[in-house]
């Protein structure tokens, strides 16, 4: 064989081995991460082309299947419009794209996860089209209505759990949006949709629940502050330095207290009192005379800095180390570094709730198969026990304090005790300051935790404590 053509043979030769390892690499080892991408086409189109298991609330199905005569077999339906929208997603094949339960709980509702193994097989036998599996949440529609209702269409959050179980009970984050607009098959319109709501200022496509953004807490943060003295020894009558102002550390700038005088105005005051009149200065001198490594620390056993799923994924809560003193001081009242997701205080709050102990928090409380037999159902599990009992129980006894004689009607719940704290983190400029409140049924076998945000809210007194009000009646007085 004269040269050319050898090297012509050579060239092929190479071309095709290339072309099956390319192949072979493709189909047996990439074949499972290309079937998962959600910008795979032919995923969706496959998924339309089986009848989509629905996403259910107490019995109702809040995303369904129903047959079209497009191109597409199914449309994916949202019967509850925008109340549910942050936990289902959508399910868009306009978009090329799914997101929420839609997205974390795919495997399930399109029929393919392991655990519907029997029902695969079945309909192999039977000949049966195939049809994906439910899943049937832990959400109480009394206490996400009553969130929705009360928060009336403001940006911000609301996050209710069982602090005993874990289970998210109301899960809301709001402006929202209609699903139905994205998941339509009609192309233009979802794509006018989409060109509408991502235009919107107000951005209701963030989930501002599970930390799509991070805000700073204010007061809130006084409760894991707290937590840190309480574990290092103090108790709730210990003595805290607490004048009416304080300087920070090698700086000009001054802290006051909302209110004034802290306590009775000598400068001096319990751990509880500073906690119930929310006093800044108290908690920046005990903060900063702690420490950084022990408040960081406090905060990491609760759950800041640590991936976290529902299985909706949740942006880690930070403290970072603080630059300085001063800095350290403002952590310590909720202000300058720290950054937290309503999920984690209303973890927080759930952890006092529950003598100590903070629970796996979950929303899919049981997987069914097409024909709603039970398949698996989710147990509740300690995630981790950030705090002692003894402390714990402190903390409930200064919070319920902080409601008997602050905030009165704005949070208190006919026929129970309700435990919180409310929290106005200021924003800095011309903005009105976020507003917070964190509380829970103050009982041996509590029901109910709440975290509500209000993006420049104001005072979280005025407008946070009587939606977390709304959503703890729902839950315990059915």
């Amino acid at each position: 064989m004269n040269p050319p053509l050898r090297k012509l043979s050579l060239t092929v030769i190479v071309m095709f081995v290339t072309l099956m390892l390319a192949a072979t690499y493709i189909q047996f080892f990439r074949a499972d991460a290309l079937n998962a991408d959600t910008r795979n086409a032919r995923t969706l189109y496959k998924e339309f082309g089986t009848e989509r298991g629905p996403i259910i609330v107490a019995g109702d199905a809040i995303a369904s299947s129903s047959p079209t005569e497009g191109i597409y077999k199914y449309q994916r339906n949202y019967p509850a419009g925008d109340l549910y929208s942050h936990i289902t997603g959508y399910f868009s094949v306009t978009h090329n794209s799914m997101t929420g339960l839609e997205k974390y709980g795919n495997s399930v509702l399109g029929g393919s996860d392991s655990s519907l193994w029997a029902q695969r097989i079945e309909d192999l036998f039977t000949g049966s089209q195939p049809q994906g599996g439910a899943l049937a949440l832990t959400i109480d529609p009394a206490a996400q209505k009553a969130a929705y209702k009360a928060l009336a269409g403001r940006r911000g959050a609301v996050v209710a759990i069982d602090p005993q179980s874990g289970k998210i009970l109301a899960l809301l984050s709001s402006p929202a949006f209609d699903p139905n607009g994205i998941s339509t098959q009609d192309k233009k319109a979802a794509e006018q949709y989409w060109e509408e709501i991502s235009a919107q200022s107000d951005k209701p496509l963030l989930n501002r629940a599970l930390g799509d953004d991070l805000y700073p807490p204010g007061s809130i943060f006084k409760v894991v502050t707290a937590a840190a003295l309480l574990e290092e020894g103090a108790s709730p009558e210990s003595v805290l330095d607490a004048p009416t102002t304080w300087t920070l550390p090698e700086t000009n700038s001054v802290v006051h207290n909302t209110g004034g005088a802290c306590g009775d105005g000598s400068g001096k005051a319990s751990l509880r009192t500073a906690l119930v009149e929310s006093c800044n200065t108290a908690f920046a001198i005990a903060g900063a005379n702690l420490g950084a490594e022990k408040l960081i620390a406090t905060a990491e056993k609760f759950g800041f800095h640590k991936d976290l799923t529902t299985p909706l994924p949740v942006r880690p809560s930070r403290l970072p180390k603080p630059a300085s003193k001063a800095a350290l001081a403002m952590d310590a009242f909720g202000q300058q570094d720290v950054q937290v997701s309503p999920l984690q205080m209303a973890l927080v709050a759930a952890a006092i709730a529950n003598n100590g102990e903070m629970m796996q928090p979950y929303l899919i409380d049981k997987v069914l198969s097409a024909d709603f037999a039970p398949v698996s159902q989710t147990s509740p599990t300690v995630l981790a026990s950030p705090i002692s009992s003894a402390t714990a129980q402190y903390l409930s006894s200064m919070m319920q304090d902080a409601v008997e004689k602050n905030y009165g009607a704005r949070v208190q719940v006919p026929g129970i005790k309700v435990a919180g704290k409310t929290g106005t983190a200021e924003v800095g400029g011309a903005k009105a300051p976020h507003a917070w409140f964190i509380g829970f049924e103050a009982a041996e076998n509590s029901r109910v935790a709440v975290a509500v945000f209000i993006e420049n809210g104001g005072y979280g007194i005025e407008s946070a404590a009587p939606v977390a009000k709304a959503v703890m009646n729902a839950v315990v007085n059915k």
